[in-house]
């Protein structure tokens, strides 16, 4: 043992001689780093509720909102998100403050405000006012907007109730749309960023060909009247910018660095258990099939031949609709589709070379049982072999896990790589939001050069026909 452990050591040390490796290991050592980051501070059920149908806090991101570092490569950066709450004096930008008054007869005067600067040469993509309160009867709420330039735009006066978004996309009165010239609506409906009745609330009055906003700082004031004594409501404005967290949103609302992120564990568990029980199984039948020969090798090999014209992924999508929606039990099917691959017979191939190898007869003349024969002397022999072999079939077990996933599929609510691009594609990567469909391509793309980098330099370094390549 002392001698092997040795031998591998002198063998690993053989990768200084490949750059390309290197890399490869330190690209591997950081995706395991996300993934056990991502499962400590991600549990599942926390990554369940923030990407479901019912997606925790998705109210707060905007809709398919680019990633932030755009910003790095554009002269003019996109807008981010502000949100601002009076419940707790919150703001990530700007400043929100509350006050309140009270009648003789009992009325209660809340005012609150919201101001924050805006200094972009593009538009937001909503504006949203959401009420929460506690109180008996229906407080009367006044809603008005005010711009740098002075002008003053009634939102509307409307009986608020707790848990109410007020849009600007959908509730702005009609009168401040309608006084618009056709010309000036086709701009707005195009290209600007957001919505025309965001458009009308930022823009320039005088602008009819170059619609900008006005940069400046802006007043939402919120006026509330409740009726009874404890009473109270307090207001959170959310503006929606176009770009949001490292990874952008998609059509749903839901922060996409949840599913980059959670993908990881997904597609290294999917490559590593295919790649790792699908070899180790076929390396094991193929000696067992060897060395006892006759009508078990014959066997194992109409078997084999029989499988490798069986359609694996057809197969695969008919068990997921009939018997189990759970993507480990795909998983499990794959690699029994897999065992008796094209892979046993080049195990096979070794395996004929090594049986006839003279010390195979002295282990038989002291005595030695087949099954110790097998494990201690015939396998060991094509670990060189293998091991290349099992790391260059991890990135083909990822693939298509992400092929799976975008035929749908997949485990219905949690996300991965392969999950994200079907959505992107089917949803709005050709409508110009390419970050959402290429940031997933670029993890599986780098993480199959990271496992080939790594295998092409093991199978150079253990096998001995290629040392002196």
């Amino acid at each position: 043992m002392g001698q092997k452990a040795s031998g591998l050591f002198a063998s690993l040390r053989e990768f200084k001689r490949y750059p390309a490796a290197i890399a490869g290991i330190m690209i591997i050592l950081v995706l395991i780093g996300i993934s056990i980051y991502t499962m400590i501070t991600i549990p599942y059920s926390e990554a369940i509720l923030r990407w479901g149908p019912e997606s925790l806090g998705k109210n707060q991101l905007p809709k398919n909102a680019q990633p932030v570092w755009v910003n790095l490569f554009r002269k003019d950066p996109l807008p981010s998100t502000i949100i601002q709450n009076s419940a707790d004096g919150s703001a990530t930008d700007g400043m929100v403050t509350k006050a309140v008054t009270t009648s003789d007869k009992g009325v209660n005067d809340e005012t609150i405000t919201f101001t924050f600067d805006y200094n972009y040469t593009t538009f937001p993509q909503d504006l949203a006012i959401t009420f929460k309160g506690q109180y008996e009867k229906k407080p009367f709420v006044i809603i008005t907007w005010l711009t740098p330039d002075g002008r003053e735009f009634d939102l509307g006066n409307i009986s608020a109730v707790s848990g109410q978004r007020f849009l600007a996309s959908q509730d702005l009165p009609p009168k401040y749309l309608v006084g618009q010239d056709v010309h000036t609506q086709n701009i707005m409906l195009s290209g600007t960023g957001g919505p025309p009745a965001v458009v009308l609330l930022f823009r320039h009055p005088n602008e009819v060909t170059d619609i900008t906003p006005i940069k400046g700082t802006y007043t939402l004031k919120v006026e509330a009247f409740t009726f009874e004594q404890g009473s109270s409501l307090d207001a959170e404005m959310i503006l929606y910018g176009q770009v949001y967290g490292l990874a952008g949103t998609d059509d749903l609302r839901r922060d996409l660095k949840v599913a980059l992120l959670w993908g990881t564990p997904i597609a290294l568990a999917f490559g590593f258990l295919g790649a790792i029980s699908t070899g180790v199984i076929s390396m094991m039948i193929a000696a067992v099939g060897v060395w006892f020969g006759g009508w078990v090798d014959t066997t194992i090999q109409r078997l084999t031949e029989i499988n490798m014209i069986l359609p694996t992924l057809p197969m695969a999508i008919m068990i997921y609709y009939l018997y189990s929606k759970s993507i480990w039990m795909i998983l499990g099917v794959i690699i029994l589709l897999s065992i008796f691959g094209s892979s046993i017979k080049t195990y096979r191939a070794a395996f004929l070379q090594v049986k006839e190898a003279p010390y195979m007869d002295a282990a038989k003349a002291y005595g030695a049982s087949n099954w110790r024969l097998i494990r201690q002397y015939l396998v060991p022999r094509i670990i060189p072999l293998l091991i290349p072999q099992l790391v260059i079939l991890v990135p083909s077990y990822v693939f298509f896990e992400a092929t799976l996933a975008y035929l749908k599929v997949s485990d219905p609510i949690l996300p991965t790589w392969g999950k994200v691009v079907y959505d992107a594609l089917t949803k709005g990567a050709f409508a110009g939001y390419y970050y959402w469909v290429l940031e997933p391509v670029a993890l599986m793309i780098i993480t199959a050069l990271a496992f080939a980098f790594v295998g092409f330099a093991l199978d150079s370094i253990l096998n001995p026909r290629l040392r002196r390549i």
